[in-house]
């Protein structure tokens, strides 16, 4: 039976699984697209001003203040205690949504949900440290798959059960409760893992399976989308963070990881491509986690829940599944992004500016719901496209490093737009003010790409202009 037991464990089925139904459990949330009008409703009774100016930035502050060391525990700790920290994180936070009231009372509430949040890191890089290579690309497809299913289950429940059961927002996030306990007793079931990817780390490097295998496979057809611009520093060639710290066997061995992350960081950001698309990760990210985290807020500015159907759920859903859709048309559009990928990020963030854009200028709701579809889908596809440009020809202990650098600074810009524009004690605008900001940051965005595109284009004409002039 032991035997048994220990095959199981050992094998890649037993803990996708498990980490499969985790990942379900702690993303089915169906009050989330509900927050806003519970908190502002007869069950806490907290005006809009509460809720944007002191209550929603305490995420932020949260989120920024436990994310790097975070990283570095998670890694450190082998990943499961990482995830059991996350679902008593969200365990707590929904028990004080349900029963704790006033204002300090939700601001711990959205502390704990930061932690929650903080500690996400370890669902998708918990996977790969129990598993053998040859599984990464179909395990790592299934933990994304499932977590934008039970996203989009949750949406779909929570607005059947408001619309047509009449089911009250207490009752929702009581269902939430019940769904992430759940995903905190199947974490118990995990295997510890033996390895991690810097601290504990066991044999050669692995290339990046990532989820964007399919999109790395088509992209690699273009002539030139997997090279690094001359004269930069070869990511794939350079050593990985732990290899050289490993070789040294410094006394120091968390001391010499840190130092080996510090260098192997600057030497990913000493190519050009990766430092631009780098650059649009962060400040892209930053506004689109900003936008996320207000938008039930103009949506009850719009259409008040206390005197208007409410559709966020649906609205949610939708979003799910449009982000979805292009992230996956990514993969059949064969287009060299070494010439036209910045060309791309400046028109979709034109776009999406314009989406936030008419969100600030409508009174109507749909139009409102309309405008945040678009904005999600573009966001969905150029972050797509984003991944792969950063992911292709790193390894995978350098692709990490770098997603959560790069998601590091666009929490530091986002927690910097939260302290001027939203927090009370900065400028603490109107939520509908607070759109037109968004809508000009992302304006700032598509100038700084499309400007650099341009800039791209003529040179290489010009270049062979005088090349041809030259065979002349």
């Amino acid at each position: 039976m032991n035997c048994w037991k220990g095959a199981v464990c050992r094998s890649w089925i037993y803990p996708t699984l498990i980490i499969c139904a985790n990942g379900f459990f702690s993303t089915m949330r169906p009050s989330e697209s509900f927050l806003t009008p519970y908190l502002t409703g007869p069950d806490k009774n907290l005006t809009i001003e509460e809720v944007t100016n002191q209550i929603f930035p305490v995420w932020t502050y949260s989120y920024l203040a436990l994310l790097f060391p975070v990283f570095l525990i998670t890694d450190y700790m082998r990943y499961k205690p990482i995830l059991l920290l996350q679902g008593i994180s969200f365990i707590i936070t929904w028990l004080l949504l349900l029963f704790a009231q006033g204002v300090l009372a939700m601001q711990m509430v959205e502390f704990f949900y930061g932690m929650a949040t903080a500690t996400e890191v370890a669902y998708y890089a918990y996977i790969y440290s129990v598993i053998s290579t040859d599984h990464y690309q179909r395990v790592t497809s299934y933990c994304r798959s499932i977590t934008l299913v039970a996203a989009t289950v949750a949406a779909v429940l929570g607005q059947l059960l408001v619309s047509l059961a009449d089911v009250s927002y207490f009752h929702l996030n009581a269902i939430t409760l019940a769904s992430v306990s759940l995903a905190f007793v199947c974490s118990l079931f995990l295997p510890m893992p033996q390895k991690s990817m810097f601290f504990h780390r066991k044999g050669v490097s692995q290339t990046l399976p990532g989820p964007d295998k399919a999109v790395a496979a088509v992209g690699a057809d273009g002539p030139s989308s997997c090279q690094e611009d001359e004269g930069s520093v070869s990511a794939e060639r350079a050593p990985t963070p732990t290899q050289q710290a490993d070789d040294a066997k410094p006394q120091n061995h968390a001391f010499g990881v840190l130092v080996q992350l510090s260098k192997d960081l600057r030497d990913c950001y000493s190519s050009r491509k990766l430092l631009y698309w780098s650059l649009w990760w962060a400040l892209a990210t930053a506004g689109f986690n900003q936008v996320l985290n207000y938008v039930q807020v103009l949506w009850d500015f719009r259409a008040p829940s206390h005197s208007s159907a409410v559709y966020n759920g649906a609205v949610e859903a939708i979003a799910t599944f449009l982000g979805s859709a292009t992230s996956m048309a990514v993969g059949y559009v064969k287009v060299n992004w070494d010439l036209s990928g910045e060309l791309a990020l400046g028109i979709f963030s034109t776009m999406d500016a314009g989406s936030l854009f008419l969100m600030y200028f409508t009174d109507n709701i749909w139009a409102c719901y309309a405008g945040y579809l678009a904005f999600k889908a573009c966001y969905m596809l150029l972050i797509t496209i984003a991944t792969f440009q950063i992911a292709v020809s790193l390894s995978m202990e350098r692709y990490a490093l770098m997603f959560g650098f790069n998601n590091f600074v666009a929490l530091v810009i986002q927690t910097i737009l939260t302290v001027v524009v939203v927090d009370s004690k900065g400028l603490g605008l109107d939520i509908s003010t607070q759109f037109l900001i968004y809508g000009s940051y992302f304006t700032f965005i598509a100038g700084i790409f499309l400007i650099r595109s341009i800039y791209i284009i003529i040179s290489i004409k010009c270049r062979h202009t005088s090349v041809v002039g030259e065979s002349t």
